[in-house]
């Protein structure tokens, strides 16, 4: 009787194991899973929906701006020299501002060769579960190549130390 017995409480034990290592596996998913920001999609300024999740596979600059903000000019060359010189990491605008004022900005001043995709005002509601609780801009966030936020900045980013945090990220 106890042959019977023992290896139907083996079957059971390892059933057992098998769901533990199940959830084990289910948690470590959901760990692994991108920032929500990359379930979202966004328009270019002519209106062709960009979805965020194709920018995952390699690290992502993602960098909140508007064409009224200073500031947010002021370091669009500096963004623009980073993306150049890290061809391995995507970089991202996103504008709290509209479509019309992008196209205007885009075609009259500062040039980049990233994409400057539109938030509108709903990009202040975006920053915040970022990290940027007041919606000041600009706001820069560095995501590795899975999605996971590595970095936040406030304010204009200082270019040596954002050039630092991208050339210890591996695609």
């Amino acid at each position: 009787m106890s042959q019977i017995f023992f290896p139907k409480r083996r079957q059971l034990v390892y059933a057992g194991l098998a769901a533990i290592g199940g959830a084990g596996m289910v948690r470590l998913a959901h760990a692994a899973d991108p920032d929500p920001l990359f379930q979202r999609r966004f328009p270019d300024p002519a209106g062709a929906e960009q979805a965020m999740s194709g920018f995952l596979g390699k690290p992502v600059v993602v960098n909140f701006w508007a064409t009224w903000c200073p500031p947010c000019i002021h370091e669009m060359p500096d963004l623009q020299a980073l993306s150049e010189s890290h061809p391995h990491v995507a970089f991202v605008g996103l504008a709290v501002d509209t479509a019309v004022n992008v196209r205007a900005f885009a075609k009259d001043k500062v040039q980049v060769s990233y994409p400057l995709l539109v938030a509108g005002h709903e990009g202040i509601e975006l920053m915040r579960p970022l990290g940027n609780s007041k919606g000041g801009l600009p706001f820069t966030v560095v995501f590795d190549a899975q999605g996971q936020l590595v970095e936040r900045i406030l304010g204009l980013v200082k270019p040596d130390s954002l050039d630092a945090t991208l050339a210890g990220l591996k695609v």
